[in-house]
């Protein structure tokens, strides 16, 4: 028998028993689906990083406290860190060649209140060298001044997001905000920026002096009992001096802290691009595993697949008698059952494609905190789906097509 043939009767029977068949291929549907639009959304979040970080440049250098005795990334949290970076410790390290900008930051979340309105935001108290570090542009008004971080004036700056959130159309220069119990007057609003960090838009902010920020909202200090730095960003020329500024930043700080040479650093180092490798491998992984939990569907599809083809090969046992006794080869019955299970598989694949791609569409669409994460349904995407439903087809075929194949003709032309 040609394989034309076995095809032709392969559609036959699964048309000729519409509802089992679309039943059937309902589990690879949804798994297919899933497989596309959970990977497709770890990849959109995974490219929205990217982005950001490559908008913010790569050659930055983030200088934190650490504590010595916690090891790894955990050393860098606050809190398992003990304060131990200052405003003269930032200004220390403008001496470094190289270096084109140093921001001092503190930061933590706020609800901003303006009028009625109200806004939870990170709050950045810092110097006028943050606009350049971290690439805003102005939109209205004014930045942060040297003589505003002298005077611990109350003045702010919003983000665009912010800003649009509070006052909407209304011009903000000039209003007031309320954080905690204090006022302070908008001097400045950022142009949007696009993007987020860590979960926070970069346009959900406010910035305020550094001064203001460490008197007035959030008081802490180091154990000689200076006021803390949380972080200090450092823009350096271009990429190329990177290591060269590493090594003078770590020099100046291990003198200013009186740090043994047999002593760890109660500071840490980080580059751009190491930090947007971690971020990498974490959002890789978790694509991964978003894919994994979704391949539990295409295994329930299998199962379903495999089920229904045994529940078929009882059902047409006579027809499988009648077909060998007419002449029909084992090949001929195996192939015919194998095309039936791959063309269930395909067909609820190419449907799940479909849902796949719709679905991570929608979710592309949906703002969660002014945030949108932007799906990626990339070739390879599909082509796993797709080859992994195939396979999960094909696989779940084999035991009942063998069962069918290896019937006895004598034996099947006398069941029922």
């Amino acid at each position: 028998m040609k394989l034309i043939d076995s095809l032709v009767i392969a559609i036959k029977s699964l048309f000729t028993n519409k509802l089992r068949s679309s039943l059937t291929m309902l589990g690879i549907i949804i798994g297919v689906g899933a497989v596309i639009a959970l990977m497709s959304v770890g990849r959109g979040a995974q490219a929205t990083i990217t982005t950001t970080f490559e908008q913010l440049g790569t050659n930055v250098l983030y200088v934190m406290p650490r504590s010595p005795e916690v090891g790894g990334m955990v050393g860098l949290s606050p809190a398992f860190t003990t304060p131990s970076l200052t405003l003269d410790d930032a200004k220390a390290l403008e001496s470094v060649r190289s270096v084109v900008g140093i921001a001092p930051v503190n930061e933590n979340l706020v609800e901003v209140t303006a009028g009625g309105e109200s806004k939870v935001a990170m709050i950045h108290g810092t110097t006028p060298a943050y606009q350049d570090v971290y690439a805003y542009d102005l939109a209205l008004g004014q930045f942060i001044s040297d003589r505003s971080v002298a005077s611990r004036d109350m003045v702010i700056v919003l983000g665009d997001e912010t800003a649009e959130d509070l006052f909407g159309l209304d011009d903000p220069i000039g209003q007031r905000v309320k954080i905690k119990r204090y006022r302070f007057t908008v001097i400045g609003v950022l142009e949007a920026k696009g993007g987020a960090m860590m979960g926070v838009s970069l346009d959900n902010i406010v910035v305020v002096p550094i001064t203001t920020f460490q008197a007035r909202l959030f008081t802490r200090r180091t154990p000689s009992g200076e006021d803390a730095v949380q972080s200090i960003s450092v823009k350096v020329a271009s990429a190329e001096a990177i290591d060269e500024v590493d090594e003078e930043i770590e020099a100046i700080l291990r003198r200013r802290h009186r740090i043994a040479e047999d002593e760890k650093n109660d500071f840490a180092i980080v580059s751009q691009e190491q930090i947007l490798g971690i971020v990498q491998q974490v959002t890789g992984v978790f694509t991964i595993f978003l894919g994994a939990i979704a391949s539990i569907s295409l295994l329930v599809g299998g199962i379903g697949i495999m089920n229904i083809m045994l529940v078929s090969v009882t059902e047409r046992t006579r027809e499988i008698g009648i077909r060998k006794a007419v002449g029909a080869k084992r090949r001929d019955i195996l192939i015919q059952f194998m095309l039936e299970a791959a063309m269930l598989s395909l067909v609820g694949g190419g449907i799940g494609i479909i849902g796949g791609w719709t679905l991570s569409y929608l979710v592309s669409q949906i703002d969660i905190g002014g945030m949108t994460i932007h799906s990626v349904v990339s070739p390879d995407i599909v082509i796993l789906a797709i080859s992994v439903s195939a396979f999960i087809g094909l696989v779940s075929g084999i035991y009942p097509a063998l069962r069918a194949a290896r019937l006895n003709p004598i034996d099947a032309l006398r069941y029922g």
